[in-house]
């Protein structure tokens, strides 16, 4: 019992990097935003296994393993016309706003 005490902490201390910290990730601000035209019906989307989450005013979601230009279209398509996307923070163009917009429902 006493040489394996050695062993288990080393064992625990290189697995602790490893460990996700739950306060971490509860203070990640969302990757994308997706503000549909009209009010959604539903306050939970999945899109190709990203969960988008209704927060008053756009569907939010986590980086997804997608180009952002699928993503979005993905996302109109279950939420209906969007009047804005945001990427990491940054809007769409108009153009590329315009072409996520030709997939919506």
């Amino acid at each position: 019992m006493v040489r394996s005490l050695p062993l288990a902490v080393a064992a625990f201390l290189v697995t602790l990097p490893f460990v996700p910290s739950v306060a971490h990730a509860a203070d990640a601000t969302p990757y994308y935003a997706a503000t549909p035209v009209a009010a959604p019906a539903k306050t939970m989307l999945i899109t190709n296994g990203t969960v988008w989450k209704w927060n008053d005013t756009a569907f939010t979601a986590n980086k997804a393993p997608e180009r952002e230009g699928i993503v979005c279209e993905m996302i109109a398509q279950r939420a209906g016309k969007l009047s804005a996307f945001a990427i990491a923070g940054q809007p769409l163009d108009a153009d590329a706003l315009a072409k996520c917009n030709a997939r919506a429902k």
